[in-house]
């Protein structure tokens, strides 16, 4: 018995009200901040993890955040085009071959769950390097290395492909969803069956489980910057004045005050888009799996699924904003105009109030 749940199962042409205005804008966001995150990449590479200056050689981040940006500009190039034909000729994904059937279909559904698996696996592995990077250097500078942050795509590539590909196998099932412009793993049945709810349940909570590793080691990534800075505010309140002019002039190296700041905030953002864009997935396949949904609010839960189709997609057109656009020299040049020199023209205001204050004493 088919699954009475998805209006648009078979539908050959894309439901009335619906319009291609969202595809367009998620197409163009995510086109335009990858090829150019790419154009960064090639012009100038980027240092071994994000919190660090953009001027080292290029690491293992590099190298991660390649693969990354590459794998999302595929997963737009090769999906946003068929949503963008469906609208346009007015077909749902069914009705667009000459022969209409489920082919591109299957094919769309395996490669957006694949697509959007291998980016999450990409993003934990740079999450990783980072959280090692700042928390365990000699652990990194040992066993971190370039040939090993090369193998992440291709072994992160072929678990996806596996993983992906069991509905093919028996175990899980693609549908079309409503309005008829795209397809993904079927998340309600209505006979329960438990290979297809539980295929559904399994894809989304391996992707709850990376994004809160994801989370974890952000968390942990901001704990370690937040002591850096406290630890580089004791010392300059330790070191004489006399002292850090000398160092100065001899053209020591020393980090800026409240530099980490910025890092800290970079953290918290990339901490709560992913957590925001991940988590409606993960609840519309635990609600379709344990939850009874009457049949007479198909529409609503088509609304639900959609949204949280969106969201999911929004992680691979915020990807290459935060890691490598935000990390430029005009992007950092304004972020420290507007927010970092009020607070480190305040801190040294109140410092040297207090200097004063000890001197007159």
């Amino acid at each position: 018995m088919k699954p009475m749940f998805y209006r648009c199962l078979n539908t050959t042409s894309v439901e009335k009200d619906h319009s291609a205005t969202m595809g367009w804008v998620l197409f163009s966001a995510g086109l335009l901040g990858n090829l150019l995150a790419l154009g960064l990449l090639a012009r100038s590479g980027l240092g071994s993890c994000p919190l660090r200056s953009p001027r080292q050689a290029p690491s293992v981040f590099y190298v991660l955040v390649c693969g990354l940006t590459i794998t999302d500009l595929l997963g737009k190039c090769l999906l946003s085009p068929v949503v963008l034909a469906a609208y346009a000729q007015n077909r749902s994904l069914w009705g667009l071959v000459s022969t209409p059937g489920s082919s591109l279909c299957q094919a769309f559904a395996f490669s957006m769950s694949f697509f959007g698996l291998a980016s999450t696996l990409q993003l934990l592995a740079m999450a990783l390097e980072c959280w090692l990077s700042l928390g365990h250097p000699f652990f990194y500078q040992q066993y971190i290395t370039l040939r090993r942050g090369a193998l992440v795509a291709p072994v992160v590539s072929a678990f996806s492909l596996a993983f992906c590909a069991l509905p093919f196998a028996g175990f899980g099932k693609f549908v079309q969803y409503c309005p008829g412009t795209w397809c993904f793993i079927q998340m309600a049945h209505e006979e329960r069956s438990p290979s297809v709810l539980g295929y559904s349940v399994l894809y989304a909570s391996i992707l709850a489980l990376l994004v809160l590793a994801i989370v974890l080691c952000n968390l942990s990534a901001m704990r370690n910057l937040y002591a850096m800075h406290r630890r580089l505010r004791q010392r300059r309140r330790s070191v004489p004045r006399d002292r850090v002019e000398l160092s100065a002039g001899e053209g020591e190296a020393s980090p800026p005050p409240l530099e980490e700041l910025d890092h800290l905030l970079l953290l918290a953002l990339m901490t709560v888009l992913f957590t925001m864009c991940s988590l409606p997935l993960t609840y519309r396949a635990y609600h379709g799996a344990f939850e009874a949904v009457p049949k007479e609010n198909g529409a609503s839960e088509d609304v639900a699924d959609l949204r949280a189709l969106r969201f999911i997609s929004v992680i691979s057109i915020v990807d290459p904003w935060i890691f490598i656009i935000f990390r430029t020299s005009v992007f950092r040049m304004s972020f420290h105009k507007i927010f970092i020199r009020p607070l480190r023209y305040r801190n040294c205001h109140s410092n040297s109030c207090q200097t004063n204050m000890e001197s007159s004493l």
